[in-house]
């Protein structure tokens, strides 16, 4: 089969990997999205479907429920690391905001929520090391540390955290972080990313030892930017499948779509992992895995459920209220019940989003108004830093079609880094146009463009509807960026409000239309 790069074209950042027999395991970062941690299967590498999430929530509290002001933005769960272990899995990842360590565990990985164990400590960046029949996390920045796994999981060995290994500082920009940690041919080889300072890139590298004790060897593995300059592809795992074929699995920062795959082989040169060709990122390769189709990662959905049960491909803005939600209350129909005031989007409860792809998205999806009152604002959302959204808004009794987009130039890092979305609020100014509606019922359209990898346009038009068939623009395209303040990349949302009170009405949603195809002419996308 032919493997193309980058491998699938959507947000699928900090991965690890496994291999139980012909199935491959992948877990990926999605942050404050809920729930949390997806798995993703696959048989040939190519094709990956979400099967299971590790947890439904990190946590019940201000901070994960997107109250009294709080939120988990640009944290949450990240860069988890994946182990199978006599018979059981196990995943791991740090929560900064919470300042714990949670370990998770399961007989079944397609199975949703797994067991926890939290621990008090913040192991950033940990990988999974088994060496000796003892298991272990290796973890840091720079200073590279370890500490060992009791023998049933419970906890770590009380004083067994000690430093492993010093990285390089002098002259890096990001030193040693992004643990992968691996066994073969009793080397130990530790797999991190850094950063050099200047025109450096982001780069993997790789220490090896024949023991916890050293002396460690250090190598570069991959240097390549490929078609965007000074943004280079690293941190990810490497793996084998069952014929014993191996491979590297790594990302690059690609602009607002995200953190995106690439996929290369890996042979073995004196004890070394080479990847790719050389070091360098193949456009493409043969693999003699045979192809196996899934289900793709973003979705239409008919809303026609008879429980009130997601589809893997969603995923909410932080924790969702259970009670204001429903597929049943109204069968063929999501209904969003606005119970909770928000001033602004990234402050609202409930929005349910999707990942994005390149190089071009249409999601579009019906709105029934009927139940919308005073202050009531529901309807699709482009989420980033500087959001957009179209939908109907209720005022005085009289509903309109509005384009609420934040706009001015982008947020310094002084500002978009501090974790305050007040600060956000305060930078941006807020632009509005509006279209007067006299319909319950309304089309809502969010267009979004990547060209990533050539042009680097990265956009979203927005439009609106009366019939489902003739589309009436709205506003400009806007444009899109990754931002530290969220740390994902752009997603789709469904979204309802309200920024008046707490007791709003209802917003009914019905046919969520995706489409990938670009249609009527034949632009050309990498």
């Amino acid at each position: 089969m032919k493997i193309c790069n980058p491998l699938f074209r959507a947000d699928m950042p900090d991965p690890d990997i496994i291999r139980a027999g012909n199935d491959f395991y992948m877990v990926s970062t999605t942050m404050f999205y809920m729930p949390a941690a997806p798995i993703l299967k696959s048989k040939d590498l190519v094709h990956w479907e979400i099967v299971s999430y590790i947890c439904r929530s990190i946590a019940d509290n201000d901070i994960y429920g997107l109250r009294n002001g709080r939120h988990a933005y640009a944290k949450g769960q990240w860069a988890t690391s994946l182990m199978r272990h006599n018979g059981r899995f196990y995943a791991c990842f740090v929560c900064h905001d919470m300042k714990k360590t949670y370990l998770f565990s399961t007989d079944d990985i397609e199975k949703s929520d797994w067991d926890r164990v939290e621990i008090g400590d913040v192991f950033h960046d940990m990988s999974f090391l088994c060496w000796e029949n003892h298991v272990y996390l290796v973890y840091g920045n720079g200073e590279i540390r370890i500490v060992e796994w009791k023998e049933d999981f419970s906890g770590v060995v009380e004083g067994s955290d000690r430093l492993l290994l010093h990285t390089p500082a002098e002259g890096m920009r990001l030193r040693c972080e992004g643990c992968r940690a691996y066994v073969k041919d009793g080397w130990i080889y530790l797999l991190f990313i850094e950063w050099p300072d200047g025109e450096g890139i982001r780069r993997e590298v790789c220490y090896r030892a024949r023991s916890l004790e050293g002396p460690f060897e250090r190598k570069i593995l991959l240097e390549d930017d490929m078609w965007i300059p000074g943004r280079g592809i690293a941190q990810g795992p490497i793996f084998d499948d069952a014929a014993g074929n191996w491979y590297a699995f790594m990302f690059q920062d690609s602009g607002a779509l995200g953190r995106v795959p690439f996929l290369m082989p890996v042979c073995w040169r004196e004890g070394w992992p080479v990847l790719g060709d050389g070091g360098k990122v193949p456009e493409t390769f043969e693999t003699d895995l045979p192809e196996s189709p899934t289900r793709p990662l973003t979705q239409g959905d008919s809303f026609c459920h008879t429980q009130n049960e997601l589809e893997k491909v969603w995923q909410w803005n932080h924790l969702p209220d259970e009670s204001a939600w429903s597929f049943t209350k109204r069968p063929g129909f999501l209904r969003l019940e606005n119970r909770h005031q928000a001033k602004e989007l990234l402050a609202a409860r409930n929005t349910l989003t999707q990942r994005t792809v390149a190089p071009y998205s249409a999601f579009w999806v019906c709105l029934e108004c009927g139940g919308m009152r005073d202050g009531d604002y529901a309807g699709l959302c482009a989420i980033e830093e500087k959001y957009a959204q179209i939908g109907v808004r209720q005022q005085n009794g009289v509903r309109s079609v509005v384009l609420l987009s934040r706009e001015g130039e982008r947020a310094p890092l002084a500002v978009a880094g501090t974790g305050r979305m007040e600060a956000l609020e305060e930078w941006y100014q807020k632009e509005e146009q509006t279209v007067l509606l006299e319909e319950d019922r309304v089309w809502l359209k969010i267009v979004f463009t990547f060209d990533s990898w050539k042009s680097g346009k990265e956009t979203a038009a927005f439009y609106y509807s009366t019939d489902g068939a003739v589309w009436n623009r709205l506003g400009e395209e806007r444009s899109l960026f990754y931002s530290m303040s969220l740390f994902v990349g752009s997603r789709v949302g469904i979204f309802s409000y309200n920024d008046e009170c707490e007791d709003g009405g209802y917003a009914d949603f019905c046919d969520f239309e995706f489409s990938a195809d670009f249609p009527g002419d034949s632009r050309d996308f990498v």
